[in-house]
């Protein structure tokens, strides 16, 4: 009998792909479309406990959860990096990266990349 589908499993995948695939959008989108992904998660495993048999979608909102936890995941490092590019070089330190790169380069004596 599993005909049913959960109401909002296709709605979990989508957000978790967009979440990864919104992480290099300044991270912010990213984590929004995670957090939501995971709330419906949430919502959607509890009608799932209650009756397993009927529903037949449940890897469908499984995969969701895991592209969530992902895109949060990425896109909480992006703001970190961009965090650090701003508290080293200001807004130039996010506009272009090999800024940072260069100066560590310096740093630490190492031999210089070519971009």
């Amino acid at each position: 009998m599993r005909n049913s589908k959960l109401p909002y499993a296709t709605a979990v995948l989508v957000l978790g792909i967009s979440s990864v695939a919104l992480c290099c959008c300044y991270g912010i989108p990213g984590i929004l479309t995670g957090i939501t992904a995971l709330f419906l998660y949430k919502r959607d495993k509890k009608v799932y406990d209650k009756n397993k048999i009927q529903y037949s979608n449940f890897e469908s909102l499984k995969t969701g959860k895991t592209l969530s936890i992902i895109g949060i995941s990425m896109s909480s490092l992006y703001v970190i990096y961009l965090l650090f590019a701003l508290y080293q070089k200001g807004p130039e330190g996010i506009s272009n990266p090999t800024l940072i790169l260069k100066e560590f380069q310096k740093k630490y004596n190492h031999k210089e990349l070519k971009f």
